[in-house]
């Protein structure tokens, strides 16, 4: 359906710009090394096109548990320094407390209509058989799951680790693809969540504390990857104040354009840390736009698509979710536009 091929188009997309990145990005690694970097890389992809893929709640728990595998191997990738290695074990281990919540509720469904199958699921006469309790109960343990893979509060601390690894696995897995699973699958069951207003108000505040925590982090951050890093977290808290406040369309056109303009901010972090040497430092950068001109004038672009200056993609997709925050409530709608406008702030410092 078409839920399921524009998340297709975006992983196979951008995550054939990332490879073609990777390729000279990771020139310097020893071949077997290399090897194992690609291995894993079209692994994540293969998890995560099952993820989107998948007729029923299992497969796509089992593309779910794929996705976030692959993220403890690439964000660990460099398992020489010690410190890598806690990142992943951070993420992953992160990850499982979203995922049993996620079991539960599968499990939960199973026992109360026997069926984990979308189009089983989402009629009338399953529905029927669930109270307003298993509703409320298995849409919020699902929430919790996504949490956990799209770094809400309180389950967000891995995702600035998660920097760890190689730039092209920030850019493919903390921007385009994996974070907005939690996101694919809300928008997937939308039809439990309208009959859950309960679950939806939980959605919509936690989403809007995530934006404005994590962007008021982002503008004290010194390295580069870390300020895209809280960046992610802070637009990731935007798509879930749409989905809670109904609007899930919104949500997953945010979605689109930020898996591209994030993606495209991280490829130019990455271009500008092999410019510097190795260097993340934004104190130690500046005057770089004569020497790196086409990185400058593509990261320029970036930062006014993610500030949501029109024309570019960021405008739109941000100015619906603004609208659904409104109609929701004023208070929504003041803080998200506060929001929005530290996001330009910390973008362009």
């Amino acid at each position: 359906d078409q839920l399921s091929s524009l998340f297709l188009l975006i992983i196979t997309g951008v995550g054939f710009l990332i490879h073609v990145y990777s390729a000279s990005y990771m020139h310097e690694e020893k071949p077997g090394h290399l090897g194992r970097y690609f291995a894993y890389l079209n692994l994540f992809v293969f998890s995560m096109l099952l993820l989107v893929m998948g007729a029923n709640f299992v497969i796509l728990f089992i593309g779910w548990e794929g996705v976030g595998l692959c993220s403890y191997l690439l964000i660990g990738y460099w398992f020489k320094k010690q410190e890598y290695n806690k990142a992943a074990n951070k993420a992953f281990i992160m990850n499982r407390i979203g995922d049993l919540a996620f079991l539960i509720a599968i499990f939960w469904l199973i026992a109360r209509v026997d069926t984990v199958s979308f189009d089983e699921l989402f009629t009338s006469a399953k529905l029927a058989k669930l109270t307003s309790v298993d509703i409320s109960a298995i849409t919020l343990l699902l929430f919790i799951g996504a949490t956990g893979k799209s770094a809400q509060i309180p389950l967000y601390t891995w995702l600035p680790d998660a920097m760890a690894g190689p730039t092209p696995v920030s850019a493919l897995i903390h921007a385009a693809t994996m974070v907005t699973a939690g996101i694919y699958m809300i928008a997937r069951s939308n039809v439990l969540y309208t009959m859950a207003p309960l679950t939806l108000n939980i959605i919509a505040y936690t989403g809007m504390a995530t934006a404005l925590l994590a962007a008021t982090i982002a503008l004290k951050q010194n390295d580069i990857k870390k300020v895209l890093a809280y960046s992610t977290v802070s637009q990731l808290g935007f798509m879930f104040l749409a989905l809670g406040t109904g609007a899930y369309v919104a949500a997953v056109f945010h979605v689109m354009t930020h898996a591209f303009f994030k993606a495209l901010l991280f490829l130019g972090s990455g271009s500008v840390i092999h410019a510097m040497g190795g260097e993340q430092d934004i104190r130690n950068m500046g005057g770089l736009s004569k020497k790196l001109k086409i990185t400058y004038i593509t990261f320029l672009i970036g930062c006014i698509a993610i500030a949501g200056i029109p024309p570019f993609s960021g405008f739109f997709s941000k100015d619906a979710i603004l609208l659904s925050a409104f109609m929701k409530s004023p208070v929504l709608y003041a803080v998200a536009v506060f929001t929005a406008l530290l996001t330009a702030f910390y973008m362009f410092r």
